[in-house]
C-alpha cells in the first residue's frame, strides 16, 4: 500500500476499535436502543467529542469545503439567542441537535433544541441556576457540553448545577453541587458509564472530587474526593484497558486511570493536566495541559504509580491550545497557539509535523473520520487535512463567527456552532 492507503487504513482500524467499544459501552450504559429512534441510523454524536469521547467517527465522504459567503455546502443555518460564554459543543441524536446556551444578566440557562433536518428550533427549555455566583466571567457558565443517551439529556452549567430532560425537553431532575470553588469556572463536561451520569469536579481548596449521580433519579451513586488533586476543566473518557472500562482523567498534576463505577485511582503518571482531554490510541494515552507545557504518552495498564515504568515519552514543552489532542495514523495531532498544527509518533514521541494553519481555532478539538482525514472544524476557519503524510490539506471552510465550540458528526451533516448561529454543512 501506499502512503496515503496505509494511513486511511490506520485511521479504519482506529475507528472500527473506538466503535466496537462504543458497542460495548452502550450495553453497560443500558441506553436506548439505537432502534428507538428509526431516523438515526447514522451515527449518533452523544457527548463531547462524540461517541467514543476521543474525537473519532465512523463516517465518509463529508464534504471538505464550505464558505459563508457563497453558501458553499451550507445546508442551513439557524440563528441562536443572545448569550454569553457559548463555548458549549452541539451533540447530536437521531434527528435531534442539542445545545445549551446562557446569558448572565439576568443570569438564565437554557436547553434547546434543533431539528437535523432544517435547523427549526423544536423546543427550549429554562435551568433554574445553581448556587455559584461567577466574579471571574472568561469562562462564563457555558462551557459543558451536554451529553444523552437517547432517553434523557443531561447538563451542566456553571453555576453548579446538573440536570436531566426527556428528549421532549421535559424537566426530570435538577441537582445542585454542594462543593463549588471551583477556578474561573466548572469547564467539565458529563459522560455517561452504566446508569450514571459522571462529573469531573476537580477544584481549589482540597474539594475536589469525581461525582456520579444515578441517570435515572439524579442521586449522588458515588463521590470520590481527591484532597490532594488541584482544579482541572478537562472532560475524562472512557476506554477498555486489558478488557476492563477505565476512565482516563487529566488531573492537575497527574494523568490517572480511574475505576469508573467508583471513582478510586487505578493508576497515576506524574504530568500536567488543566482543560485538554486525553486522547489514547494503539494502547497508549496522552495527555498535556492545554494550558501549556508539558505532554507525556504512557501505557495504562499499570497500577500504582507508573510514572518510572510505563511513561514511554515526554514532549517538554507544547504551547497554550484549549483544544484536545487525537491519536490516528501512529500519530499524537495537536493544535496551540498561534495557530500551530504539530503532530508526534506515538510510539517514540518524535515530532514529524509543525505547520502553521492561519485562523485554525486552537479551541476546537478535531475529528478524525473513517476514510482517512482530519476535520479542524469550528464556526470560524476550518482544515480538513489527509490524516497521513504528507501534510495535505483537503479544502478548507469559513462561517466568520466565534470559534470556541467543536464540531459534531452524524448521518452526513457537520453541526457547527457559532457565537450567533447554529450551522448544518452537507454536501449540496
Amino acid at each position: 500500500m501506499d502512503a496515503e492507503e496505509v494511513g486511511i487504513e490506520s485511521v479504519r482500524r482506529a475507528v472500527q476499535d473506538v466503535l466496537m467499544f462504543n458497542r460495548f459501552r452502550s450495553l453497560c450504559f443500558a441506553a436506548v436502543p439505537w432502534i428507538a429512534f428509526p431516523a438515526a441510523r447514522a451515527e449518533n454524536w452523544p457527548q463531547f467529542r462524540g461517541p467514543s469521547g476521543l474525537g473519532y467517527s465512523g463516517e465518509k465522504n463529508l464534504p471538505v469545503k464550505w464558505d459563508a459567503k457563497s453558501g458553499e455546502n451550507i445546508a442551513w443555518k439557524t440563528p441562536l439567542p443572545a448569550g454569553d460564554s457559548q463555548f458549549a459543543s452541539p451533540i447530536v441524536w437521531g434527528d435531534r441537535i442539542i445545545v445549551t446556551g446562557v446569558t448572565n444578566e439576568p443570569l438564565q440557562h437554557r436547553v434547546m433544541c434543533f431539528s437535523a433536518a432544517d435547523g427549526r428550533l423544536l423546543w427550549t427549555t429554562e435551568i433554574p441556576p445553581g448556587p455559584l455566583k461567577l466574579t471571574d466571567l472568561r469562562g462564563g457558565y457555558g462551557a459543558p457540553t451536554p451529553c444523552t443517551d437517547g432517553e434523557h439529556v443531561y447538563v451542566v452549567f456553571g453555576s453548579a448545577v446538573v440536570a436531566a430532560l426527556t428528549m421532549d425537553g421535559k424537566p426530570v431532575w435538577r441537582k445542585e453541587i454542594a462543593n463549588h470553588a471551583f477556578d474561573v469556572a466548572l469547564g467539565s463536561s458529563p459522560i455517561l458509564y452504566k446508569d450514571t451520569v459522571i462529573l469531573n469536579c476537580d477544584q481549589t481548596g482540597k474539594s475536589s472530587t469525581y461525582t456520579a449521580w444515578d441517570k435515572a433519579t439524579g442521586q449522588i451513586r458515588w463521590e470520590a474526593k481527591r484532597p490532594d488533586t488541584g482544579f482541572a476543566h478537562s472532560t475524562p473518557v472512557v476506554v477498555e484497558v486489558s478488557g476492563k472500562p477505565q476512565l482516563l482523567a487529566s488531573a492537575s498534576s497527574a494523568i490517572q486511570g480511574l475505576d469508573p463505577a467508583s471513582g478510586a485511582v487505578l493508576w497515576w503518571c506524574q504530568a500536567q493536566g488543566d482543560a485538554a482531554s486525553p486522547a489514547f490510541g494503539d494502547g497508549l494515552v496522552f495527555s498535556d495541559s492545554g494550558r501549556g507545557g508539558r505532554g507525556v504518552c504512557v501505557a495504562p495498564d499499570g497500577s500504582g504509580d507508573v510514572t518510572s515504568t510505563h511513561l514511554k515519552w515526554t514532549v517538554p514543552q507544547i504551547s497554550e491550545g484549549l483544544s484536545s489532542p487525537v491519536i490516528i495514523g501512529g500519530r499524537v495531532w495537536r493544535t496551540h497557539g498561534p495557530d500551530i498544527l504539530k503532530s508526534f509518533d506515538l510510539q517514540t514521541g518524535t515530532r514529524v509535523l509543525n505547520e502553521r494553519l492561519a485562523g485554525v481555532s486552537t479551541w476546537a478539538s478535531p475529528v478524525a473520520t473513517a476514510d482517512g482525514r482530519l476535520y479542524f472544524a469550528s464556526a470560524g476557519k476550518s482544515f480538513v487535512l489527509r490524516g497521513a503524510p504528507p501534510l495535505e490539506v483537503l479544502g478548507t471552510g469559513d462561517l466568520g463567527e466565534d470559534n470556541r465550540a467543536s464540531a459534531a458528526i452524524s448521518g452526513g451533516r457537520i453541526i457547527l456552532r457559532g457565537d450567533k448561529h447554529l450551522f448544518c454543512i452537507q454536501t449540496k
